[in-house]
């Protein structure tokens, strides 16, 4: 059998490698297109909320009452969304799905109030991590179903808050656009940082009379009453409050509470 000449061999590893080439460019315009087709689904999937679906509170109920494996949640720092999460969650879990795992991504704003640290803190299934991503509100459900709503409408007038487009939220039940909502969050979550206790406050706010102050400004307590509880004067009460005060940064009796309870110092009530 006659060897190929060295013209006919640099041919055909040209010819190779133009196909190989034509191949590659192919595969990448078929990513590409996949990849489009998965954006535009999700994108479409949640601009259409409106009056017509359910309410945040219905939707968080229906959903982690039926997750079996896992619960996905993107919290935008919207109260409404807050409460109704945390108060699904509050709930008494369906027996045999004690074990589910929750996993709580939260943007920044979600993490202004003490709640969700603190229920990521006392509930053994949440863990949470938060991300300045842009995903948008959503709630998703062993990778099967969820919801989702978009961010508010800024409203164009000065100094008028932003409202969402109606009160219902997006049901998602479409296969191929809850695995690409799927695939964003475990992207995001792997990406996200995990939330750290804040520091406990050394010094005079781990001890005894400022525990009892801290029970007390929380209580609503006078002035009058505290300090007569206390056995204290009215003089000295005011001050220890205010010393109390200026260790926690806080600018008013209430915050100061906001911040004892953050800091571990008080138990929470999420």
């Amino acid at each position: 059998m006659p060897e190929p000449s060295p013209e006919h061999g640099a041919a055909g590893a040209a010819g190779s490698d133009h196909v190989e080439r034509a191949l590659l460019a192919a595969h990448d315009l078929i990513e590409t297109a996949v990849s489009r087709h998965r954006q535009d689904l999700a994108r479409q999937s949640w601009v259409r909320a409106g009056p017509g679906g359910p309410s945040v509170a219905e939707a968080a109920v229906r959903l982690i009452a039926g997750a079996e494996r896992t619960v996905a949640v993107v919290l935008s720092g919207d109260p409404e969304q807050e409460e109704a999460v945390c108060s699904a969650l509050a709930r008494p879990p369906v027996p045999g799905r004690e074990g589910v795992a929750v996993r709580l991504l939260c943007l920044p704003r979600a993490l202004a109030g003490p709640r969700i640290r603190a229920l990521a803190r006392t509930d053994p299934r949440c863990e949470a991590r938060t991300t300045d991503g842009g995903l948008p509100e959503a709630l998703l459900v062993d990778g099967r179903i969820g919801y989702v709503r978009p961010e508010p409408e800024p409203h164009r007038g000065a100094g008028r808050e932003p409202e969402r487009a109606g009160p219902g939220v997006s049901l998602v039940e479409d296969p191929a656009t809850v695995q690409t909502l799927d695939l964003m969050f475990a992207g995001a979550w792997g990406n996200a940082v995990a939330l750290t206790e804040p520091p406990r406050p050394a010094g005079r706010l781990c001890t005894d009379s400022a525990l009892l102050i801290l029970e007390c400004l929380r209580a609503g307590l006078t002035d009058e009453v505290a300090a007569r509880d206390l056995k204290v004067s009215l003089r000295t009460y005011r001050r220890y409050v205010a010393e109390i005060m200026r260790e926690l940064g806080a600018h008013s009796r209430f915050q100061a509470g906001v911040r004892a309870v953050e800091a571990g110092l008080l138990p929470g009530h999420p």
